[in-house]
This record gives structure tokens, sequence and C-alpha cells, in this order.
């Protein structure tokens, strides 16, 4: 299966919220679907249920109904790097998973949504503040810096996903890929940064 690395925008004080009642995060990330919303407030109640169980040797009381949660007009943009975010996160901080904030937030940035899996793990949530930030950083990044870090020797021996980088780059030009995408991510945040906007990050 693949994995796509999606970004959204949202409020401050929406991710407030999402932070503080994880499950809210479907609403963001896939606000059409709610049957994932409700899934994961079902298995959020089931939990809590077992942990008062454990600890009074009697059921808990009935979980409260699903907040309301409104997003306004135009609030979440979203956007994807394809299968191009490991090798845009290599070149930006040359490590497979690691890096130096703020230019390893894809993998790192802002703090982590809860335990609700989200695809491949919880999402993370970045505020506004942490989005300008990383805005500012990505604005002096041009193609020379990231050509420069381009190996794909490395790459390959580090596993860095999706593997490709040890093709002929005249018939598979993996680096022009990863450019492709990284132009669109750092039009993204900047476009996020100047909206005042924070970002919700997920491995889908």
């Amino acid at each position: 299966m693949s994995m796509i690395l999606e970004l959204h925008t949202v409020s401050d004080a929406n991710l407030a919220r999402v932070l503080a009642d994880p499950p809210l995060v479907w609403k963001v990330v896939s606000p059409d679907d709610d049957g994932m919303y409700e899934a994961a407030r079902a298995e959020a109640g089931v939990a809590e249920a077992g942990f008062f169980q454990r600890l009074f040797g009697r059921p808990a009381r009935a979980k409260a109904p699903a907040v309301d949660f409104q997003l306004a007009p135009g609030e979440v943009e979203a956007t994807d790097l394809d299968k191009a975010w490991h090798g845009i996160h290599f070149m930006l901080t040359g490590t497979a998973w690691e890096g130096v904030p703020p230019l390893n937030f894809l993998m790192h940035g802002g703090a982590v949504i809860g335990d609700v899996e989200v695809g491949y793990g919880p999402a993370r949530g970045m505020t506004a503040a942490e989005v300008r930030t990383g805005a500012g950083e990505l604005a002096g990044i041009d193609e020379a810096f990231m050509r420069a870090r381009f190996d794909p020797a490395q790459m390959t021996q580090l596993d860095i996903y999706p593997g490709i980088w040890d093709r002929d780059p005249a018939e598979d030009d993996s680096f022009g890929y990863c450019m492709e995408y990284f132009g669109e991510l750092r039009t993204f945040v900047t476009r996020a940064a100047e909206r005042g906007a924070g970002l919700i990050i997920s491995l889908t």
C-alpha cells in the first residue's frame, strides 16, 4: 500500500479543541465521512469505560454525546505530497526520520494528536506560530540547496520511501518528482502562514 502525506489547514482555536479531544481530528481530515469520527469516538468511549471498570469495579456512566465542532467556511484547505514526502524530509534534514526543527516538521512538527490512528499512526498538529516559523525557513530553500542534499546512494541505504532513488534519472527523474511536490509544499505552507492558520499533518 502507498503512504501519502497529507496537510490540512485549521484555525488555532479548532486545533486546540482537536488536541484536547483527538477523535475530532477526523472532522478536519475527513469531514465528509462521519463514520471515521464516530468509530474513533466509540473507541475512545470503550477505552474510558474499561478504565473506570478496572478502577471502580463497575461500568462507567454513559458517554456524553458527541461534541458540536464547527469549521469556518474556507478554514480547511488540503494538499498532499504523494510519495515524495520522505525524500523531501531527507533533503531538508539530512536524516531518515529525525532532523533539527523547524525543517523536520513533516515528521516531528507540532504535537501528536492523541492516539487516534489516522492512516499510519496519529496525526500531528502545528499552531499558526509554528507554521509561520516553518514557512520562513522554507522560503530560504531553493533548488540548489535541495540538489546538494539529494544523495541517491544514501537514500537507498537508509530505505527512504518509496525506494526509487537508484533508477536511471534519464528515465525516472526522482529528484524532479520531489522538487515538484516541494514547490507545492512551500506554496501551501506559505499560504497557511499568510492566513494565520495552523496545520494538521497525517500519513495515510
